[in-house]
């Protein structure tokens, strides 16, 4: 059947019949999105879906979308997609600005995550690692969500923003409800999800607001410290700005890391023989983490509004369109990966020249917490594999989270021997 071939000029594209690939929310708790993605991309790479959403398929084409054609996360009125006017208080976060005031909370905010600072941070990790290893060393069994891949990330950003410790247990379900706001904003969840998202957003936002005045008195050397003080110094942070960015932060550094260690995780121990090489030759660590990322990353996509006509392929896409960028078919993209449905723990091994993935996005909205999330997984993976012997699954299928993102809920395993 032939179809037509959309152009700026018209008023609205007419949508292309089929999907060739798995409707964007399923996918992303589906076993296998990878097959569903792989249709697409030889199917048909520019696809328009029946509710107007295109998709791009091809790593080249995501990458021009992410680093070379003007694009926000806004649309050029300056209203997130799907609202019709500004709601007050919604999407101060950074992730949900475009310059000049992303440029401005971004800049704050970055001083903490430079590759120096995130650095300094791995001693506390590896204690960190170490001590929950310890708990379930004599056990023999473990789930690696709730044991190893939540608490990891969850200890170290409250850390980070100066939560006490007595108080890390309740923000552990307070962001997780939380994090279903980025659904919740573009119009999907039921009512029930809806309200556990207001619930936790307003239990957040009380918590923040009495954190930042004890900060005000009482400074320490953490970031929600940091924001204050140059709050002060003249950068016109607002005490919303302040309060939407401590949040903001909260969750983006909390269930995608998840996701990335639990996932690895999943990947490594279905693949005995990559498992194998990791444990013979710990130095692989770096390259088996770049590869999780690729092969089994917990964010299948990401979404930018164009900020000018852009032609992807044989079709012109209007201005102030939403395009989904399927950065999980990129990474798998035959055109730049050699045996892209394989999973290599060496394919980032030093001195092979390996096409970049596509994970952390890119431009302007590149994932500031990269480096975290990379330590904390290298870390949290590494040592669990130096450490337990024998590592299975006790399921061959995964048990999902509802998320935005790829991020599994339990993930229970067993192991032979531990080692100190």
């Amino acid at each position: 059947m032939s179809q037509s071939k959309p152009t700026a000029n018209e008023s609205r594209p007419q949508p292309v019949p089929g999907w060739y690939g798995a409707v964007f929310e399923e996918g992303m708790q589906s076993e296998d999105p990878y097959t569903g993605f792989r249709k697409l991309r030889e199917t048909q790479p520019v696809n328009l879906t029946p509710d107007g959403t295109w998709r791009l398929s091809r790593y080249d084409d995501i990458r021009r979308l992410l680093r070379e054609v003007p694009t926000g996360v806004r649309r050029t009125n300056g209203l997130l997609p799907g609202q019709t006017e500004e709601v007050p208080g919604s999407g101060l976060f950074m992730l949900l600005q475009d310059p000049p005031t992303h440029t401005r909370l971004r800049k704050l905010v970055s001083k903490a995550f430079t590759p120096r600072a995130i650095a300094s941070w791995r001693p506390r990790i590896q204690k960190i690692t170490d001590e929950l290893l310890d708990r379930v060393a004599g056990k023999g069994s473990m789930d690696l969500v709730a044991d190893l891949a939540l608490p990891v990330p969850a200890t170290l950003i409250c850390e980070l923003l100066g939560i006490p410790a007595e108080d890390q247990g309740r923000f552990t379900q307070w962001t997780a409800d939380a994090t279903h706001g980025l659904l919740t904003l573009r119009g999907i969840g039921d009512e029930e999800l809806q309200a556990r998202v207001s619930e936790a957003g307003m239990s957040l936002a009380a918590y923040f607001t009495d954190l930042i005045e004890q900060r005000r008195g009482n400074p320490g050397e953490d970031l929600l410290s940091v924001l204050i003080s140059a709050e002060e110094e003249g950068e016109k942070l607002s005490p919303l700005e302040l309060m939407s960015q401590s949040i903001g932060l909260l969750i983006a550094g909390f269930e995608t890391t998840i996701g990335l260690i639990g996932n690895g995780l999943t990947t490594l121990i279905r693949h005995p023989e990559e498992l194998a090489k990791l444990r013979a030759d710990p130095g692989l660590i770096v390259s088996a983490v770049e590869e999780c990322l690729r092969y089994s990353g917990p964010i299948l996509a990401t979404v930018r509004v164009l900020h000018q006509d852009a032609q992807f392929g044989d079709y012109v896409i209007p201005i102030d369109t939403e395009v989904v960028a399927l950065v999980a078919a990129g990474n798998r993209d035959p055109e730049h990966f050699e045996n892209p449905e394989r999973f290599d723990v060496t394919r980032y091994a030093e001195g092979k020249d390996a096409t970049p993935h596509l994970s952390f996005g890119g431009g302007a909205h590149l994932c500031l917490g990269a480096h975290l999330a990379r330590l904390e997984t290298q870390v949290a993976i590494g040592t669990l594999v130096r450490r337990f012997d024998g590592l299975t699954l006790e399921s061959e299928s995964t048990e999902w989270g509802r998320s935005l993102f790829r991020v599994p809920a339990r993930i229970p395993a067993r192991f032979v021997a531990a080692r100190s």
